[in-house]
Formats: C-alpha cells, structure tokens, sequence
C-alpha cells in the first residue's frame, strides 16, 4: 500500500485506499490529484515526495469527500501547497461539518462527527483560478457528490474519481453513493466515450478500457431502480423503504451506512419520482413512496 506507480512519461498514482494521482511538471514540481484520507496519508505521500526529491505545487481535489481530501491540512501546512476545488466542493473542504450535516438532514450526533464523514479543514481555492500545467484539462463528473471533477493530465491519462467503482466494490457494497442519479447516468454516458491511454478510477484498478467498468456500474444502479420500484408496490415510509434495501442486499446498518445509503436511496427516489415512477405523498403524517401503476 502506498507505492509509487508510474504509468506514464510525467504521470503517476499512489496506490491506497482511494488513489492519489500525480502529474510531474518538471524534474522538482509536481501537482496533487487528491491526498487520501487522513493526516496518516499526508505523511506517507510527504515521504514518497521526499525520497523522489520533489516539491509539492498544489493539490486538486475532485471532490471533498474525506477520503480524498483528509490529507490536505497536514500537505499545506507542512508544505505551503495550494488547494483547488470547485465552489460547492471547496465550501465543504474548508468546513468539512457541511458533510455528515448533509447527508444526516440536521446537525450531526457525535458518531457521524468522525474522520470517515469529516476531513480537518484546509484552505482551498477556486479550480477555475488555478494556474494549470500546461495541457492538463478538468471535466465535470456530476452525479457522486457537488460538483466531482475528472483531471486529463498531458499524458492522456485520466483520473476519475469516484464516477466508477471497481467489481469488487460493487459486489461487497452493492449501493455506491450518489447525490444527483440523472447527473450519474450522464457522467457514465460521458465517461463511456472517452479516449485515452489510461483510465484511473480512484477505487478500482487502472485500466486501458473504460467501457466494461462504466456497463458494470450502470447496470447496478439500474438494478437498484428496479429494486425500489417493487419494494414501492405497497406504500412504505423512507424507513421500511431503506430497511428493505438493506435486507435485500445483506448489508449490515451502523451509523455511517445509515446516512450514506440512505441519502442514495433518498436520491433514487427521487429520480424515480422525477420520472413519474414512483408517487411520495402524505398520510397519517407520514411521507409515503408507491410505485405508479
């Protein structure tokens, strides 16, 4: 864990638990693609920085989730590097509160206060202000979280952030975690059609073709549509809905699961209603979700 692969001529990623991807400018200045999940992974990658003699210019950031952005507080304050983001995405990196208060709907109880929901604070900057490496390009992955982007680097490399999930993943966990489901579908759509040399998701393995990786995906959140528009055939409160998802796919409930797959499971149900899929309505007080006739 934590080796230095190079994939191209300037281009390479740190193999962890959601990987870090690195574009060398020169012999001595590099730029960060994300910086892992906490201050741990700040240490390992200053170390790998360190043995290769070089000097860390800034860090992009996909996306503010913790597990890609825990590394920048300790980077920047050790190293003085930048921090780039886009605006909702940079609003969380800076107050990473905004997280687990997001997807639990209110201020969040101790136990969703954790570094798995909540990076420390860093300072960032607009992506759109960032002084890019000749030839790097960014592009929207909409659907994951705010406003998740890509990074093209002059090799032709692409790095995906969590637009795609490796089969393993998706095997163990079933239900990835998406925020816009209709933005989804078009980030998998866009990615599909990509050319490139290599294609590195952040939490599957690199790959020459995209496709087969992106028909995976998409055929999963398919199947959970499908999923809750016959659990929806009888009128069911949000809690016997996510209750039932759980017990289909035998995933196990503590607190952070309860808000990041139920939050997905809210965002699926309304792409479903946007769709005229599935009906919410209220009775006895309660919010109700049935499948449309």
């Amino acid at each position: 864990m934590y080796e230095l692969v190079q994939v191209a001529e300037n281009t390479y990623y740190i193999n962890s638990p959601s990987k870090v991807g690195i574009y060398r400018v020169n012999d001595g200045d590099v730029w960060l693609i994300d910086s892992g999940n906490d201050k741990d992974a700040g240490r390992k990658i200053q170390k790998i920085f360190d043995a290769q003699g070089w000097t860390l210019t800034a860090i992009i950031n996909t996306h503010s989730n913790a597990d890609h952005d825990g590394g920048n507080t300790l980077l920047q304050n050790r190293l003085g590097c930048a921090v780039y983001a886009t605006p909702m995405e940079k609003a969380v990196v800076e107050h990473p509160i905004l997280e687990p208060s997001f997807l639990y709907g209110g201020y969040p109880f101790k136990k969703l206060r954790n570094k798995f929901l909540m990076a420390t604070p860093s300072k960032a900057q607009e992506i759109a202000d960032a002084p890019l490496p000749e030839g790097m390009e960014i592009f929207p992955l909409g659907g994951h979280f705010w406003e998740m982007i890509g990074v093209k680097t002059p090799d032709d490399v692409y790095f995906l952030a969590d637009c795609v999930f490796g089969e393993n993943t998706i095997q163990k966990y079933h239900i990835s975690f998406n925020y816009d489901v209709a933005a989804y579908f078009e980030t998998l759509d866009f990615v599909e059609n990509l050319e490139g040399k290599l294609f590195i998701p952040a939490h599957a393995e690199a790959v020459e073709d995209i496709r087969p990786l992106v028909a995976l995906n998409r055929a999963k959140a398919l199947e959970i549509l499908d999923k809750l528009l016959e659990i929806c055939r009888t009128p069911l409160p949000f809690e016997q809905v996510l209750k039932r998802v759980f017990e289909q796919y035998g995933l196990t409930m503590d607190a952070n699961q309860y808000v990041l797959v139920g939050s997905t499971i809210r965002s699926y149900l309304s792409y479903l209603a946007d769709r005229e899929k599935v009906e919410p309505f209220v009775e006895d007080n309660m919010l109700l979700w049935k499948t449309k006739e």
